[in-house]
């Protein structure tokens, strides 16, 4: 271990001949649950049930246990979870839905491909989350629900929210797409509001091997119209009453991610072991100033993520870097092999789709702030120890230049 009262040119790490380091492996160290995928796939070919059935029906009980929720319908993305959990709300035009303005566009484009009006919200500037108090002065007359949102693998402080919820009359839709396992105090993500939404993007901790997405809620009712709403409004066969959408999902991606299920608090643990061992390397070579991820005076190059809830799952590992140096620094992590990205570079409300809303720069000082300042690092879960050390020893190179 080492220790922290070392100086930085005293730090001993290992000296492995480590050259680059990716930002995400989605393949290694896979080879048994690819094995098992390879028997899935066979047993799929051969059932001829391709489009729902009984591994989508699996799926859907699977995964509401596991998210602590009644009830789970399969779609077909993580974006399509959201434009339909909006429309199992009667969601349209004259409506508003309020929501962070740094998320992934999705979160947005839900609301708007119904003809309602996104109304942006600030976020917390310690955990990239909304608060209750951030969004209550959105909601106005018009509001029909909120869109909090789990950035980067923990939860929003849902005590709060859910209160002014019930305040306010409006309903809560988790977007849960980066958060599948967080908890807040001891529910999981994805329980907590009307509903969740997640994604199975290959980049998730629970990844598809293409597009795929889940919906959960506790609302028996609301869990029937998504699955009417998934197959075009229609409830017997060929019978339509309303208009819905093709927001099925595949019974192959649903029968891979069967496998991948029960692996997966292993893997969200293993990310968190990543960041701790992160936060004890940049503490010590003085690259941070505090492990829990609150800025200091001092002024180091980097902030670490603040953790609210232990099980934070790391879907990103998202460090501030100070003085302006963010792509600076990306550039010199890319030139020595390191791969990052930046999430998100523009906040949605200067987006150009967005521009007819009206706001300017400054009207959310701290996402704009985010949008400026972090980079993710490589965090997932078979990365390996000489591989965290490289990076940090790289970011410790910039630091000295």
């Amino acid at each position: 271990m080492l220790r922290s009262s070392c100086r930085p040119s005293e730090i001993h790490m290992s000296t492995t001949a480590v050259t680059s380091v990716p930002l995400l492996d989605t393949t290694r160290g896979q080879e048994a649950v690819f094995a098992r995928m390879r028997e899935v796939f066979d047993s799929v070919l051969t059932s001829g049930r391709y489009i729902l059935g009984p591994e989508v029906e699996a799926l859907e009980a699977e995964c509401a246990e596991y998210c602590g929720s009644a009830h789970a319908v399969g779609v077909s993305s993580g974006s399509d979870a959201l434009l339909v959990a909006l429309m199992a709300l009667d969601v349209g035009p004259g409506d508003e839905v309020v929501l962070p303005t740094f998320t992934f566009f999705a979160t947005a484009g839900a609301v708007s491909r119904l003809g309602a009006k996104p109304v942006f919200c600030d976020i917390d500037p310690r955990t990239f989350n909304v608060t209750a108090a951030l969004l209550e002065p959105c909601i106005g007359p018009n509001t029909k629900a909120l869109i909090p949102v789990h950035l980067f693998g923990q939860c929003c402080d849902m005590t709060e929210i859910e209160e002014l919820a019930a305040q306010r009359g409006v309903h809560v839709i988790e977007d849960a797409a980066q958060a599948i396992g967080a908890e807040w105090r001891g529910r999981r993500a994805g329980s907590m509001g009307t509903m969740g939404c997640f994604s199975f993007y290959p980049t998730k901790n629970l990844g598809a091997l293409g597009d795929a997405g889940l919906v959960t809620t506790g609302d028996a009712a609301i869990a029937e119209r998504l699955a009417i709403l998934r197959g075009h409004g229609m409830s017997p066969r060929y019978y339509h009453k309303e208009i819905g959408g093709n927001f099925r999902i595949d019974a192959l991606q649903a029968a891979l991610l069967r496998v991948r299920l029960p692996e997966l608090d292993a893997a969200h643990q293993a990310r968190r072991d990543n960041a701790a061992l992160y936060r004890e390397l940049f503490v010590d070579a003085e690259l941070a100033a505090n492990a829990d991820g609150t800025p200091s005076d001092s002024g180091p190059l980097l902030t670490l993520p603040t953790v609210v809830d232990p099980s934070h799952i790391y879907n990103q590992f998202v460090v501030r870097v100070s003085d302006g140096r963010r792509d600076e620094l990306r550039s010199w992590l890319s030139e020595n092999g390191v791969g990052t990205e930046i999430y998100y570079p523009l906040s949605l409300h200067m987006q150009e789709c967005y521009r007819s809303l009206g706001h300017r720069e400054g009207d959310f000082p701290v996402s704009e702030a985010a949008a400026r300042e972090t980079l993710a690092l490589p965090i997932f879960p078979t990365l390996r120890r000489d591989e965290i050390e490289y990076v940090v020893r790289t970011v410790r190179a910039f630091s000295d230049r």
